[in-house]
């Protein structure tokens, strides 16, 4: 028998053991062993007999809960054994709240009480009114395309999303009397951050992890934030990989983009936002990380989420209005739709790690896919390369000058790309090169088929 999360062992009794008995009730319950030394070892109590009827009342006054004293026999000799239940509603001691952490008893401040007293009184941080937020503050375009989404996804009364703002907010349970609650604003307000630190997201491209070669912030509702997130993504930090369906040449990502969007929905519901720290995604070569400042519900294990659970969200408010703009599911879904879409796109499901005061989940390449892209990539870069080194090449050449090939078009209209290149003293590519230029840039125009047709100059 070790001490825990529900047992700890005290030599002799003293009152501010209560903040012990305080940390007990706050957390799952535990037993207060008077009597051991802190190696276990049984001393006795001298006085236990005065004890057992003292500190009944004297807990009961201290921290207002009830215990059991119980006396008990161990080598001889007399112990205490106090049994504490744990308690719905928060427990102080002198003012000042405790909660148990492993075999440690911590003292509750700053976020982590306001958490506490939150979770003891049923609420969530996205669900505490903001005075501060007023129904002007959601704007109409936000509000338009959470319409849109919802009603697209049949999951909320069309009467009621045509009836306006307010009726819209009072439906997803983001109005409080007058005031609306934290939630509004992350979802319908431009600027969240204004309100909430930290509420954007960070992209960055890592060679290593000392590396940073590029980032991107992306700020706006949340709604804007997932679909910009997304497109980013895309556009600026996904590699693709080549393959063939018969003579059909198929770019492919490296990742599945619905396993990435099914992340980033997660990151966004379930983040601790009294953190003031963005959700971060970090690309590498072969690997794209999310880390999002959360944690899993109390009592809730790594193998629990791992496994099927029930849809439990940090912010249930955000999920609700997520939910009805079709974004995501009721059900604690996200992890297997995530699985499901590595395995059918051939990649291994993420790795999860809570031990970076949030959570981490780990997206990995799979080799050989890592390795056509690779080659792909290096090849497009001499094509680019070739490219740059031709278009120098022409530019400088001083019998390459664009009036001149101008010139020769206004009085031989008929002229041929390849009699330009003789008498230009050019490869056929240069000529082509240039009179691409002169079509992009208005100088020039062909009319007719290709080698029956003429050139035009234009004005």
């Amino acid at each position: 028998m070790k001490e825990g999360q529900r047992l700890e062992w005290k030599e002799s009794w003293r009152d501010e053991f209560c903040k012990t008995i305080c940390g007990f009730a706050n957390a799952d319950g535990g037993v207060l062993i008077v009597g051991r030394d802190n190696k276990g070892k049984i001393v006795g109590v001298s006085n236990a007999p005065k004890l057992l009827e003292d500190l009944p009342n004297k807990i009961r006054d201290l921290l207002g809960i009830m215990v059991d004293v119980n006396l008990r026999e161990a080598a001889g000799r007399d112990v205490l054994e106090i049994v504490v239940e744990p308690y719905p509603n928060p427990i102080s001691y002198r003012g000042e709240y405790y909660v148990r952490s492993g075999s440690t008893t911590q003292a509750l401040k700053g976020a982590a009480l306001d958490k506490f007293l939150l979770r003891k009184q049923g609420r969530s941080w996205d669900g505490v009114p903001d005075p501060t937020l007023r129904l002007q503050d959601c704007t109409g375009r936000a509000l338009r395309l959470f319409a849109r989404s919802a009603a697209q996804s049949g999951r909320m009364d069309r009467a009621v999303l045509r009836d306006g703002k307010k009726a819209i907010l009072d439906n997803l349970e983001l109005t409080e009397g007058s005031h609306l609650k934290r939630a509004a604003g992350l979802l319908f307000s431009d600027r969240p951050e204004r309100r909430v630190s930290g509420a954007w997201i960070k992209i960055g491209l890592f060679a290593t992890d000392d590396d940073l070669r590029h980032q991107d912030e992306v700020h706006g509702n949340l709604f804007e934030q997932v679909d910009e997130t997304l497109r980013v993504l895309d556009l600026k930090y996904l590699k693709a990989y080549i393959s063939y369906e018969g003579l059909q040449r198929i770019e492919s990502y490296l990742f599945p983009l619905g396993a990435l969007r099914e992340a980033l929905l997660n990151a966004v519901v379930h983040k601790d936002y009294s953190s003031g720290i963005p959700i971060q995604i970090s690309v590498y070569e072969d690997k794209i990380v999310f880390w999002n400042p959360g944690e899993l519900p109390q009592n809730w294990t790594l193998k629990k989420l791992m496994g099927k659970h029930p849809s439990k969200p940090f912010n249930p408010l955000l999920a609700n209005a997520l939910f009805r703009a079709g974004l995501i599911e009721s059900w604690g879904r996200g992890i297997e739709k995530i699985r499901r879409e590595c395995a059918e796109h051939g990649i291994a499901p993420p790795v999860y790690d809570l031990s970076m005061s949030g959570l981490m989940l780990t997206f990995h390449a799979d080799p050989q896919q890592l390795a056509e892209a690779t080659r792909t990539s290096r090849s497009q870069t001499q094509e680019k390369a070739q490219e740059n080194t031709l278009e120098t090449n022409l530019e400088t050449n001083p019998q390459t000058n664009p009036e001149k090939i101008v010139a020769i078009l206004a009085a031989r209209p008929s002229t041929t790309r390849l009699a330009l290149a003789a008498e230009l003293g050019l490869k056929l590519e240069g000529v082509r090169y240039h009179l691409r230029k002169l079509v992009a840039a208005g100088r020039i125009r062909h009319v007719g088929p290709t080698k029956a047709g003429r050139w035009e100059v234009l004005k």
